[in-house]
């Protein structure tokens, strides 16, 4: 009983190798340091967002200066004088507000620019990937950056046989409703 139960365990064990898929492993975060492009696309890109940033810090301090100038003076100004200086600099920190969203917000133009600077490196090394994965006969590639599956050979890929076993449970459901 127990040579039986040794057999069948070596027979799925040894089985489940013949099945197996040969899996490979890239860093796309070290590919990207490596080209000379993308390094000239990343530093154009700090520089706008390093200029974006001081128009931003010097809206901030003209705030600031007027403001502070606002509170100093407020005792002083009466009526529409105060309604005026009080919604400039309402306004001032609205401004501040807006633009810091706009350019630096999660949608934002530089979520925008650096999603526009990463596609065609993105693209290149996903072809370069497909192309050594069918060349290294690889089943599955994973990215050692994020440990995302960055590419799987169509041969691999179930996804039609399952929505297959899906729709005909959905065709049996609607005949056996008619």
């Amino acid at each position: 009983m127990k040579s039986l139960k040794a057999f069948i365990f070596l027979f799925v064990f040894s089985a489940s190798f013949l099945n197996a898929q040969k899996i490979g492993v890239v860093d796309t975060e070290y590919i990207l340091g490596m080209l000379p492009q993308y390094k000239e696309a990343e530093a154009r890109l700090n520089s706008q967002i390093d200029t974006w940033q001081n128009e931003l810090q010097s809206q901030q301090s003209e705030y600031e200066k007027k403001r502070s100038a606002f509170e100093n003076e407020k005792v002083l100004l009466i009526g529409d004088q105060l309604r005026l200086r009080e919604k400039e600099v309402l306004d001032l920190e609205k401004n501040i507000k807006t633009t810091t969203s706009l350019r630096f917000g999660s949608t934002g133009e530089i979520s925008k620019l650096r999603a526009n600077l990463m596609t065609p490196f993105q693209d290149q090394i996903w072809a370069a990937i497909q192309r050594m994965s069918e060349k290294n006969g690889l089943g599955m590639v994973l990215d050692k950056t994020d440990n995302n599956v960055i590419f799987l050979q169509k041969r691999y890929d179930y996804t039609d046989k399952v929505l297959d076993i899906l729709l005909k449970g959905t065709d049996k459901e609607k005949k056996s409703k008619k």
